[in-house]
């Protein structure tokens, strides 16, 4: 039989580590049917790729998004495809769909992941016919899905759904046996569905949206530790995966975390933990975080702590600051919806004193460095202050506190105000020993979330840049394979699922790079509008000379940088079930000769 498409010449990398090689690749019924030295026989084979200088990878794998809402109307998830993912996860930071309420999933998913709230509660209200796991799934592979996907049923969602949003926002209140019997039939319904595992969360500064419990911590925050233990045990004997953020200003709860990953006598809890970087808030977190991840490693666990292998630079309109949240006087001004009341809280001088005194604690845990010199503006109606710190503008206008300078531009400016600082990932060593650490695995990209404030869609090109750099001048750090191995088949092993190799008989789920175009252009800034946000302009990546072609379930998706009319238009993924192969999509028949993917990178 011939093949669909033959991939020639390129340097091929199967997932596991191995050393790469030259190789020619036959794709056939969306599998992998040859990987061959020696010439295919091309009689026959409508698309042939001449990928001689270039690497041919297994699709890599994004562990932490929040497409949850997006793939409802975009089911393509371009942003992520078009750099090379193939498998994205869902469900995570304790927030999925699957049992909430449309306006339930508006107060979880809007404040806290920056997606506004009113299209939150617009597309699950237009779109959601589900309301178990198996029909959620059967909901998603029933829309043109691009990419894989795989999930976590959120602890916040399974909470909210038990008890209510108040009732599982109140301190006071501990589900009723019933309720926790509930739950844990919501939990092992969406293991038996093939869900990868439960999403928690413990961080104090992830508030809910709306006004029924607006400022309220996330429901999962408010459980307490029998309740956790009776879902754990669940994914425990499952061999399922726990993925949670701890209470960063508590140190201890950290180390609780890590130390229930242990099983010395019972199975080990799988545990991905928020996350592992190189703070500016604590140059030696780094250090600290391996120390327990090796603690608790020896000691049976199976413990990693997710890490962005790129630096964390984060963008913000105005106040509108997710970080902001840590503290006491940023909750206020995040609190308040209404721009006037904003405005007067702003003007207000005990507020400023308050603001004040809280930027100036430099000492304790925290995620924001705190220091207004090192944040830019970028846009401003006032085209004096761009480029510049608000501490510069501070001591511009006389020497007044940064604080001062930064409320008054925006008091004046709003939202027209632009700035940017990066939290962590800033020194280029140290973020190179972190990507080759055991406990370490490279995900956390956020995709999908906070859509003014970050974009991260690119960060396994990122990496691999690093890495091919670092080779080129004569400093490596980690072989090309390695890192391809931990973008792919090291993560979808850990995860148990049928994704990242590229071997004969797995799925055809690739991508085909230009290694010397993995260039300073993966750096630079870049927006595009998105109608289903009702136009919103938001942060994306655009290095379109990198990716020659990404293919999924055998079929190209896209071409030259850019998507083919494939994606989103015909279902090319699937969910993938925890522990379970995943044929791949039979390529459609019935797609018209407008949608061919053979262009653009064919011979």
């Amino acid at each position: 039989m011939p093949y669909d498409t033959i991939i020639r010449n390129g340097r091929w990398f199967d997932g596991t580590g191995a050393p790469s090689a030259i190789r020619n690749i036959g794709i056939r019924g969306g599998h992998i049917a040859a990987v061959s030295g020696t010439d295919l026989d091309e009689d026959g084979c409508p698309h042939v790729i001449d990928a001689t200088g270039q690497w041919v990878l297994p699709g890599f794998l994004d562990i932490h998004t929040h497409y949850d809402i997006e793939v409802l109307e975009g089911p393509g998830l371009t942003e992520s495809v078009r750099h090379g993912v193939t498998t994205v996860a869902l469900g995570s930071c304790s927030i999925s769909t699957i049992h909430v309420s449309a306006e339930e999933a508006g107060d979880l998913f809007g404040r806290v992941e920056a997606i506004p709230r009113e299209h939150v509660i617009r597309s699950l209200g237009a779109h959601k016919t589900w309301n178990s796991a198996a029909d959620y799934i059967a909901a998603i592979e029933d829309r043109p899905l691009g990419p894989n996907v795989c999930s976590f049923i959120g602890h916040s969602d399974i909470r909210t759904a038990t008890m209510g949003l108040a009732r599982s926002t109140d301190n006071h209140i501990a589900p009723t046996a019933a309720e926790l019997a509930r739950m844990e039939r919501m939990l092992v319904e969406a293991l038996d569905a093939g869900f990868v595992g439960m999403s928690s969360n413990q961080l104090k500064f992830d508030k809910l949206d709306g006004v029924l419990c607006r400022s309220r911590t996330l429901p999962s925050t408010y459980a307490k530790r029998r309740e956790y233990r009776r879902l754990n045990k669940l994914l425990r004997a499952r061999g399922r995966v726990l993925q949670s953020a701890p209470d960063i200003n508590t140190p201890l709860n950290m180390a609780l975390q890590a130390l229930q990953s242990v099983g010395l006598f019972r199975k080990s809890l799988k545990t991905s933990l928020l996350a592992a970087a190189d703070a500016k808030s604590n140059p030696l977190a780094p250090y600290i975080l391996k120390g327990l991840a090796g603690v608790v490693n020896a000691l049976g666990a199976n413990f990693r702590f997710q890490h962005l292998p790129v630096p964390f630079t984060v963008y913000a309109d105005g106040i509108d600051f997710v970080i902001f949240e840590e503290f006491g006087s940023g909750q206020e001004a995040m609190h308040l919806k209404d721009c006037v009341e904003r405005d007067e809280l702003m003007a207000d001088q005990a507020y400023r004193r308050r603001f004040r005194k809280d930027y100036d604690q430099k000492f304790g845990i925290r995620v924001w460095h705190r220091d207004f010199f090192d944040a830019v503006i970028t846009d401003c109606p006032d085209p004096s202050v761009i480029g510049k710190s608000f501490g510069q503008v501070g001591v511009d206008r006389g020497g007044i506190h940064p604080v001062d300078a930064f409320l008054d531009l925006v008091l004046e400016h709003g939202a027209e105000l632009r700035w940017y600082t990066t939290i962590s990932n800033h020194r280029p060593e140290v973020l190179k020993k972190l990507a080759t650490e055991s406990y370490i695995q490279l995900g956390f990209s956020d995709a999908g979330a906070h859509l003014r404030n970050m974009a991260f869609y690119n960060m396994g090109l990122r990496l691999l840049k690093h890495v091919h750099d670092a080779d080129e001048a004569g400093r490596p750090f980690m072989t090309v394979e390695r890192a391809v191995y931990r973008l792919s088949g090291e993560i979808a092993d850990w995860y148990g699922i049928d994704a990242g190799h590229l071997r004969t008989g797995d799925r055809a789920d690739l991508s085909i790079i230009k290694p010397e175009c993995l260039d300073a252009a993966l750096d630079e800034y870049a927006e595009e509008r998105i109608d289903q946000y009702g136009g919103l302009s938001r942060m994306v990546n655009r290095n379109d000379n990198a990716v020659t072609a990404v293919f999924i379930s055998g079929q190209q998706v896209v071409a030259d940088g850019k998507p083919t009319r494939l994606l989103g238009t015909v279902r090319t993924g699937s969910f993938l079930r925890a522990g379970r192969e995943s044929p791949a999509v039979p390529p459609n028949a019935a797609v018209p000769a407008s949608l061919s993917t053979a262009h653009g990178s064919g011979d």
